[in-house]
């Protein structure tokens, strides 16, 4: 589709409900977070790191679409607490390689294992198995949708994505 075309009505409004609906679970999902828990910058840079293994600030910034120095504070704190490694990049040796540690990976995983148990709990206490299988075929039609959306925007040509 041409940037410029106009999508059908019935597409709008799908995009629509499907776009104030995914914040607000984010929104709701984000309220829940352990106070001591990953702050979302934090947990974005471990899921990046988790997903796509090392990378350089370059490439992380332009991820996560903000500018490398933005990023300093937030790494240099990361890595004091061991959850991400900044080694020399022995292919240019003036751009360190980041990776997430074990103990990252490990914090990632508990983190976003949280968020799935409260949202398995609301699902099964307030869903019928009939509404279960529609939130399923849902979920996978958003990933679809996010997988061609991601393939149109990706920075620096990335677009593979692992599932976390």
């Amino acid at each position: 589709m041409n940037v410029l075309e106009e999508p059908s009505p019935t597409a709008t409004d799908t995009a629509n409900q499907l776009h104030r609906s995914a914040l607000r679970l984010f929104r709701v999902l984000r309220a829940t977070r352990p106070a001591k828990g990953l702050t979302l910058s934090k947990a974005g840079v471990l899921g990046y790191l988790y997903r796509d293994g090392k990378t350089t600030l370059t490439e992380l910034a332009a991820y996560l679409r903000v500018k490398p120095q933005s990023l300093t504070r937030l790494l240099a704190d990361l890595e004091q607490r061991g959850l991400v490694l900044s080694r020399s990049n022995g292919e240019d040796r003036r751009e360190n390689l980041l990776e997430i540690t074990e103990a990252g990976a490990q914090l990632l995983i508990e983190d976003i294992h949280g968020q799935r148990v409260r949202l398995a709990q609301v699902i099964e206490k307030e869903l019928t198995p009939a509404e279960c299988e529609l939130l399923r075929i849902a979920a996978d039609l958003m990933d679809r949708v996010a997988e061609k959306t991601e393939a149109q925007t990706a920075p620096l040509g990335k677009s593979k994505r692992k599932k976390a």
